[in-house]
């Protein structure tokens, strides 16, 4: 794509509701899971088509295998709890970190979002892909298949806002070269912010237990994860970083944002600039207020209800 005709798809507010498929190191820490129920009960704004596991390293995994592994029986135990056939439209994803720039880590989760996208014409809406983890399944499916950069729109939560010294941000230091392959590829590309974003959305256990302790299996689930990570860190708030990336397809009037050329990535993590490289959106400030009432009302919402859901096919 062209400078000018990434513009022009950056421009482009999505339809109600817009199809995108969720890239998600769900067993990661306790705000994927947060994510994932937000994007499935936003049925009004977004068909989430997949949902894909991402890998991860840290504490809670042995290795990028382990972590991906251990997201999706995540992404299975929060589709469950919201009434769902957890097999529906979740794919595994890679299985260890990209080599280099041309590196296509196989896996099913790349092959579907190919397959998905191809599946639309350049001048259809795009598909959204929503990621919330190390981008790896996203960007190989990127080299594996370029022309999908076309057809697709990325929001990316990850590395940290344009003034901060460091890009060095969990979801972006994992896999260098993917999060290289964002920011290289001629792809329409949102990224949320870390450190000068996502970092607005903090709260507390007293906030989750009011709002989130509700007679249903998600409710249950969300809230339990939340009490297990409280337990620990008593008194202390905590940011759900991953509903995020969620709420920009749902309303991005909740954002400050720019439109800038994307930053050059460098294996120290810092980054530099050129004006002549195509344009990015960043996030800049978010209404952490209108987010977390968002979330919670559909929760309620789907409590009153009584209803199931499913991932569209």
């Amino acid at each position: 794509m062209t400078p000018s005709q990434i513009h022009q798809r950056l421009s482009l507010i999505p339809q109600k509701p817009c199809d995108m498929v969720l890239d998600t190191d769900t067993y990661n820490e306790i705000d994927d899971q947060f994510a994932l129920a937000y994007a499935l009960l936003a049925k009004d704004a977004m068909n989430c088509q997949a949902v894909y596991a991402a890998p991860f390293h840290n504490v809670r995994s042995e290795g990028p295998a382990d972590g991906m592994q251990k997201s999706f029986e995540e992404i299975e135990r929060v589709c469950t709890a919201l009434g769902m056939q957890p097999q529906d439209g979740i794919y595994k994803g890679s299985t260890r970190w990209m080599r280099d720039a041309e590196d296509s880590v196989e896996s099913a989760a790349r092959d579907d979002l190919i397959k998905r996208a191809m599946q639309r014409s350049p001048e259809d809406e795009p598909l959204y892909v929503v990621a919330i983890g190390a981008p790896t399944n996203v960007a190989s499916a990127i080299v594996k298949e370029p022309a999908i950069c076309e057809r697709i729109v990325v929001v990316w939560l990850g590395a940290n806002a344009s003034w901060h010294h460091t890009f060095h941000e969990f979801n972006c230091q994992q896999d260098y070269w993917s999060s290289r392959t964002l920011y290289e590829a001629p792809v329409p590309f949102v990224r949320v912010p870390c450190v000068g974003c996502a970092d607005m959305l903090l709260t507390t256990h007293a906030e989750m237990r009011e709002l989130c302790n509700i007679d249903h299996p998600v409710s249950d689930y969300l809230l339990k994860i939340y009490n297990d990570y409280a337990a620990e860190r008593r008194g202390l708030s905590k940011v759900i970083w991953d509903i995020s990336a969620v709420a920009w397809l749902i309303n991005r009037d909740w954002f400050q944002y720019r439109t800038c050329s994307s930053p050059v990535l460098h294996q120290d993590m810092r980054v530099s600039f050129d004006d002549r490289r195509h344009p990015t959106i960043e996030c800049q400030r978010l209404n952490r207020d209108q987010i977390f009432s968002d979330l919670f009302t559909r929760i309620e919402s789907l409590v009153e209800s009584g209803k199931e859901l499913t991932v569209s096919q």
